[in-house]
């Protein structure tokens, strides 16, 4: 049976995983989810139509039991805790619940150690703990999220740290809810959804006598240990440091609001170390985070942080039924009538790809590469393109690495690679080989070379030397199809560079400098003329020339083809954080 989960792609792997269970699953007896309004945000105490749940409301006919058991519950939810909840409001932020009322679908939500305390009884009494340390400051549990487009793919663990509850720092019954749905989340091959606002460890939870540093705790190998086993999305807002921090760079696909700072500490470290005194908003706001290409996504608030989250998700849940595109004629008007000119390429973009379903990764970062993942009739895929008004179009160090780890996640989780191939080749210099560029470069041949999800590779216009081998995954011969428009236009390396080392005696010999001009125009135009994209065709190095139009059915077609002798999926690939 393993063998058999292991040939399949994760979203067909992870639907057989779960069907068995989806049978039984109206006979459970679950905590509802919380519901869609602020007043009655909730988790675990909430009436659903396909949940058999206690109500917040008091009976005078439960018996004593119970109506104990509906206050517990009461004194962790925003209507137990209402000053909680006003303060979260005042800065213009929601609640923990209220995210967790958006993320998942309506009743679907089973709440994992709702009753747990910070470990502080020694210090706090009782009744105040159970409000004020609500839930030890986490939320876990498990969920169904975008059940409507994917009903066979819609389970999810979802963890989500409150800041309301000191800090959202953790502690020690914290980093056991942590460990046990992370747990959970293996065992049932579930992706994870994580929000992580909070301010790191806790060092004020004097219940626990039997431990020195408490550095023993699997909270980060867990998560890091699901790399390349199931997808998980981490969502910052606010403060997040030190070990939240952490959490949130581990994850595949990074989510911060505008009003984000992240960082390996946070003040008090900082200036417990001895290395000055900053304010928390001088520790890695989102303008540095979203540039060095810590923060994938940047968006507005946690309302479309939540919506994006489930975005994200849904590109790993599968295909869908329903979708639309672009005027496919418009694509041979989008490049212009003279080679040398620069375009937006991601208009090229979101012409071949599904209306609305480019979702782009670090824009802001590698800016010679764009990255990100599009849908094709459907089906999500992830795409790499050279983005010619960037150095025109040459790959740095940044670019590598940034599009090297992209295709690792794809290749990860079985989502097939598209490549828009615009580039002169590398970026090269003495400045650029001190920025490592030998090594860095060199990582996206690695990651090519791992490739066994399809690769379709268009060449729109360049395809010159190493860059444009490396965005073939490491070979012209590398692609499961690879086709050219015809504007395309191939060498071993730029024309320019081609025939100032190559024609240098022709050149030296001409002393008038316009006819040295034209005698190198004219050479460099032969060149163009004999690296053609039909020519390169004519030659094999390339499978086809296709008109622009047909440029979303031969991707689609040819992914569809390779797919069906797709390689096995192994138990795990690892997914670099970088």
């Amino acid at each position: 049976m393993k063998d058999e989960v292991d040939k399949i792609p994760f979203a067909e792997s992870y639907s057989k995983t779960h069907n068995s269970v989806k049978s039984n699953k109206d006979d459970l007896t679950r905590f509802a989810s919380p519901t869609r309004n602020h007043e009655a945000a909730c988790s675990g105490n909430c009436i659903s139509k396909d949940s058999i749940v206690v109500t917040s409301k008091d009976s005078k006919h439960d018996r004593a039991e119970l109506q104990q058991l509906h206050k517990r519950h009461r004194n962790t939810l925003d209507e137990g805790r209402s000053e909680a909840a006003a303060k979260r409001h005042n800065k213009g932020y929601r609640t923990a619940r209220e995210n967790l009322s958006d993320l998942c679908d309506e009743g679907s939500f089973i709440e994992y150690g709702q009753l747990a305390v910070a470990a502080q009884r020694g210090r706090i009494e009782e009744q105040e703990l159970r409000t004020s340390t609500a839930a030890d400051g986490v939320i876990t549990g498990t969920a169904t999220i975008n059940s409507e487009l994917y009903p066979e793919n819609c389970d999810v663990a979802v963890i989500i740290n409150d800041y309301s509850v000191l800090a959202g720092s953790q502690g020690f019954f914290h980093h056991h809810k942590l460990d046990r749905i992370l747990t959970v989340a293996k065992e049932q091959q579930l992706p994870v959804l994580m929000f992580t606002e909070g301010g790191g460890g806790r060092p004020g939870d004097t219940d626990v006598t039997t431990q020195i540093a408490g550095l023993n705790i699997l909270s980060f190998a867990l998560w890091a240990g699901l790399s390349g086993v199931v997808p998980r999305i981490a969502v910052a807002n606010g403060y997040c440091f030190a070990g939240n921090a952490a959490l949130f760079g581990c994850a595949d696909i990074t989510i911060a609001t505008q009003t984000s700072w992240i960082g390996m500490a946070g003040p008090a470290m900082i200036e417990g170390g001895g290395l000055g005194i900053f304010k928390p908003t001088e520790i890695g706001p989102i303008e540095v985070q979203s540039k060095n290409g810590v923060v994938d996504i940047v968006v507005k608030d946690e309302a479309e942080a939540t919506a994006m989250a489930k975005k994200v998700l849904g590109v790993f849940q599968g295909s869908i039924a329903e979708w639309g595109c672009a005027d496919q004629s418009t694509l041979q008007h989008l490049l212009p009538e003279d080679r040398r000119y620069a375009y937006p390429v991601r208009n090229i973009i979101n012409a071949i790809a599904d209306t609305g379903s480019f979702i782009e990764l670090r824009e802001k970062d590698g800016r010679g590469i764009v990255t990100g993942f599009i849908r094709i009739e459907g089906k999500p895929l992830g795409l790499i393109a050279n983005d010619c008004k960037v150095l025109g179009g040459a790959i740095d160090s940044d670019a590598s690495e940034k599009a090297a780890r992209f295709m690792q996640l794809c290749n990860a989780y079985s989502i097939p690679l598209v490549s828009l191939c615009d580039t002169p080749g590398f970026m090269v210099g003495p400045r650029n080989e001190e920025a490592a560029a030998v090594r860095r470069m060199s990582r996206l041949f690695v990651a090519g070379a791992a490739i066994t999800v399809p690769l379709v590779t268009i060449f729109l216009r360049k395809g010159y030397g190493l860059g444009a081998m490396a965005m073939a995954g490491g070979s012209f011969a590398k692609p499961s199809y690879s086709a050219a428009w015809p504007t395309g236009e191939f060498g071993g390396m730029g024309l320019e560079g081609a025939v100032t080392l190559g024609f240098k005696k022709e050149l030296d010999a001409e002393q008038d400098p316009v006819a040295k001009k034209e005698l190198f125009n004219k050479l460099v135009e032969e060149m163009y003329d004999l690296g053609k994209a039909t020519e390169a065709a004519s030659f094999l190095e390339i499978d086809a020339v296709i008109d622009p139009s047909h440029t979303r059915k031969v991707i689609a077609k040819a992914i569809k083809a390779a797919s069906k002798k797709m390689q096995p999926r192994p138990e795990r690939r690892f997914v670099d954080t970088w």
